[in-house]
């Protein structure tokens, strides 16, 4: 992004405090986008009128003047009815990416998309609108449901599965090593997501891959939890 660091994000680990403030944004039922800033800081910004640009400059709305791949003027975020689009009419000169695909005009965007700009990715939300697409296999989980630190553990045993390519999910060990937490802890807390979600009936494993499927494929476990 900025001088002396890489263009590509290293794994990172949401704080409890980013964790609380995206749910807190997603509760909000705003439109709004979360990134980090050259400082790796969490960034939410709200989409507050009907349109908002991208780029460099001081008075666009998501202004990303640190990264060197985003032009002046980038892209702009248009809210059309009551969708939201992705518009790069020739604005930029390396693109703009919506879930590793190149914009080539307009591209309307769906919550929880990955908008790349530069070297930096944007996830964009809009948790109050229902679009109209094809129905989920199982409803999306409800930020709701979890609280914070729980979120936290749900990240940590998927975290294998997204960024190693592992078939099955952390363990224990796993869990506590990266949340400073004791083992004992880590089981009383996957307890008790077991049993909110349902799952107490299955074998061990069989508990902990399904947990760590329903938090991927409900999008409780977000593309962002995985990004610096």
């Amino acid at each position: 992004m900025g001088a002396g660091r890489s263009a590509m994000w290293a794994p990172h680990t949401s704080t409890p405090r980013e964790i609380k403030e995206r749910l807190d944004a997603e509760r909000s039922g705003l439109p709004h986008v979360v990134f980090r800033n050259q400082s790796d800081e969490q960034v939410v910004t709200w989409l507050a009128g009907d349109l908002a640009a991208v780029g460099r400059l001081e008075n666009c709305e998501l202004c990303l003047q640190w990264d060197m791949g985003v032009s002046r003027v980038h892209a702009e975020l248009q809210r059309i009815g009551d969708a939201w689009t992705l518009s790069d009419e020739a604005l930029s000169r390396n693109g703009s990416f919506v879930n590793g695909k190149r914009v080539l005009g307009r591209r309307r965007l769906d919550d929880g998309d990955v908008l790349t700009f530069g070297s930096t990715t944007v996830i964009f939300r809009a948790p109050g609108r229902a679009y109209d697409r094809t129905e989920p296999a199982r409803p999306l989980m409800k930020s709701s449901t979890v609280s914070p630190s729980d979120l936290c553990i749900l990240i940590a045993l998927c975290r294998p599965l997204q960024q190693h390519n592992r078939s099955s999910p952390a363990t224990n060990r796993e869990i506590a090593d990266e949340l400073c937490l004791s083992i004992p802890a880590v089981k009383r807390r996957l307890g008790v997501l077991f049993d909110r979600f349902g799952l107490e009936n299955l074998s061990h494993n069989a508990k902990r891959a399904r947990l760590a499927d329903v938090a991927l494929q409900t999008g409780l476990v977000a593309p962002f939890d995985f990004v610096s």
